[in-house]
């Protein structure tokens, strides 16, 4: 068996799914955010202010090094703007398979639009920046992506187990 890993836009479930899968499927979880935070040592959004977007970026490739050198067999989330280098889509086929779970922009919003914890979203209109981000990042995630997974309207049981099915494959 090989990593799992999920990936897509802020608030899509990654987290959720990431931890329910890991049950389902009884392999450890990882998050990458989490692992970038303690490489750091500070918050996602301590780092995009005190050091630039930039570095939190080469640490994110640096967690996901570290991840490709693991023997095990891991549930990985990773951070909505992981997928988006292309150094990280060429470790991230290489470290397992790879699920895009993709929501509407209207899902995000109301799951993450009010998240003081989310440095993308402290603006003037996050709802237009979320659109503007999706619309951006998707080519990125379908070209990361080995299977592309809509989660709108879908309950976590029911991910889960389209995930965990097309893992088998």
């Amino acid at each position: 068996m090989h990593n799992v890993i999920l990936i897509g836009f802020m608030g899509c479930g990654k987290s959720t799914v990431g931890v329910r899968l890991s049950y389902h499927l009884r392999l450890p979880f990882l998050d990458t955010d989490k692992l970038c935070e303690q490489k750091m040592g500070k918050t996602i959004r301590e780092a995009f202010e005190q050091d630039g977007e930039s570095f939190f970026r080469e640490t994110e490739t640096e967690v996901l090094r570290d991840l490709a050198d693991r023997k095990e067999t891991h549930i990985v989330a990773t951070g909505g703007g992981l997928p988006l280098r292309d150094v990280n889509r060429k470790i991230l086929k290489e470290v397992g398979s790879v699920f895009y779970l993709r929501a509407k922009p209207e899902t995000i919003f109301d799951r993450v639009g009010h998240d003081t914890k989310r440095p993308l979203l402290l603006c003037e209109d996050p709802m237009q920046r979320i659109r503007s981000l999706m619309e951006e990042r998707d080519p990125l995630y379908m070209k990361a992506a080995d299977h592309m997974i809509d989660v709108d309207g879908k309950d976590f049981r029911s991910i889960v187990r389209e995930i965990a099915s097309l893992n088998k494959e």
